[in-house]
């Protein structure tokens, strides 16, 4: 019989979540894609500040629901009906949705 020795593994909060990584993967995509357009959009430094606001609770664990639908919709409300932009926000939607609803 082989023994093998086992190194401890240091786990990052959410490190082996695929949720999180869909979600990582959809607000890095919609920060590039919010970056090169190149058209007027009021409320542009709100979705930035919030895509930046999930990109920092992803580095620490699965984020609260809550704050992530709040923060969609505060993205949702600042991009407005940019069709450039709706491919990405719909994956960024697609991706909050993978944690469910959140706690009554």
């Amino acid at each position: 019989m082989r023994k093998e020795t086992v190194e401890p593994r240091t786990v990052v909060p959410g490190q082996d979540d695929p949720r999180v990584a869909e979600l990582n993967r959809a607000v890095t995509r919609l920060q590039r894609e919010l970056a090169g357009y190149r058209g007027h959009l009021a409320d542009r430094g709100i979705a930035e500040e919030e895509l930046t606001a999930v990109g920092t609770a992803l580095r620490t664990g699965a984020p609260e629901v809550a704050r992530l639908r709040h923060s969609l919709l505060l993205i949702a409300g600042a991009i407005g009906s940019v069709s450039a932009l709706s491919e990405p926000l719909g994956k960024l939607r697609n991706a909050v949705e993978l944690f469910g609803r959140p706690a009554r």
